[in-house]
């Protein structure tokens, strides 16, 4: 195994976690290992309005097939699918699965045909819940059924009085997810999750929820993918990564987005990943290479607080892992805000602050 540090300049330069190239998947990565892949959008994929970095060569050279599944309800498939083609990706609105899709189909299992929903989020949403033969309410005063809430950068206080009305009346309440941050290109801003919480603190309920990590979402994509083993890639390890534990799916996180190293180290077990890597390259890695376990290449000492690294030869793409899964597995009571984590020699330690670990927590 190599020690070599992964490095990556821009979208076109080579690095040593870069897919092969070739036209067939390489015996044993991750990949070969799957009949689909059920992957996240924001975060993932792209960020905003730019591509992840090496995304669109991967998932190009992908011969499995490839959904894309998103919290994101402000959107219908067919946006999503346009969104993805100006950024040179290849996509369909049937490869798109949206928590708006799942929760309008919720709010179809639970009510009567014909009934009203109070829809609190984009006109998007609203289509979704008439395609599933649901009226569309806009008022609280119209004695809604149902409250179905969806991301918007529109919603005020006025559009979340409405819901809390009508669910104080009475009415199903659904939420499309329950993301407390939504990525953009400056930041975490709010996400649907903050704006249901306001909600949910002014009416005292808690709603069905659609969207990742609950079962819905998911169901629906596993269902849209027609196979019997999929892997589930996400950025997000409390949406994406425990979605794919709420239905038994193998996971991948990539650290393109919003979950970090040190994340990963403190993920309760509802939240803890089959592989780990840097993005959606990885996927062409062994999987064994990138499985959180135990490995060979690395010693690590684990003492209250502190974890020392020492390498064994052991590669920089299996570092992680291995970190992750000593951390796991570890007897000690470890307070993550104050994990120090060093390394033996310089190289370690160069690759511990790649990774953002280096240091005081």
């Amino acid at each position: 195994e190599s020690s070599e540090i992964i490095t990556v300049i821009d979208g076109d330069s080579a690095s040593p976690a870069a897919a092969p190239e070739v036209n067939e998947l390489p015996a044993g990565s991750i990949m070969a290992a799957y009949e689909a892949l059920l992957l996240d959008l924001d975060g993932t994929v792209f960020g905003g309005k730019a591509p992840i970095i090496g995304a669109r060569e991967t998932l190009a050279r992908a011969e499995i097939p490839q959904f894309f599944v998103t919290n994101n309800a402000s959107r219908r498939p067919v946006d999503v699918a346009d969104h993805l083609n100006e950024l040179g990706f290849d996509a369909e609105p049937e490869q798109v699965v949206t928590s708006a899709q799942s929760g309008a189909q919720l709010l179809a299992e639970h009510l009567e045909p014909g009934s009203r929903t109070l829809v609190v989020g984009s006109e998007g949403l609203a289509q979704e819940v008439r395609e599933v033969g649901i009226g569309v309410a806009r008022s609280a005063d119209d004695k809604p059924d149902a409250v179905i809430q969806g991301y918007s950068p529109h919603i005020g206080w006025a559009e979340l009085s409405e819901a809390a009305l009508a669910i104080r009346a009475g009415a199903l309440w659904v939420a499309t997810n329950i993301d407390a941050t939504l990525p953009s290109e400056r930041g975490l801003l709010v996400g649907n999750g903050s704006l249901v919480a306001a909600v949910a603190n002014a009416t005292g309920q808690s709603p069905l929820v659609a969207g990742k990590p609950a079962a819905p979402l998911m169901v629906d994509a596993i269902r849209r993918s027609g196979v019997n083993k999929p892997l589930v890639v996400g950025d997000r390890l409390d949406t994406d990564i425990e979605g794919a534990h709420t239905v038994g799916l193998d996971s991948l996180l990539v650290l393109t987005g919003v979950s970090t190293a040190r994340d990963l180290l403190a993920a309760p077990p509802e939240q803890r990943p089959t592989y780990v890597t840097a993005d959606l390259r990885g996927l062409y890695l062994s999987a064994d290479l990138v499985a959180i376990t135990p490995h060979d290449g690395w010693e690590i000492e684990i003492d209250g607080d502190t974890i020392t690294v020492k390498s064994a030869g052991g590669s920089a793409e299996s570092l992680l892992p291995s970190l992750a899964a000593a951390v796991w597995a570890s007897s000690e009571t470890i307070d993550h805000g104050l994990l120090r984590i060093s390394g033996a020699d310089d190289t370690v330690n160069a690759l511990l602050a790649q990774l953002g670990l280096a240091g005081v927590g």
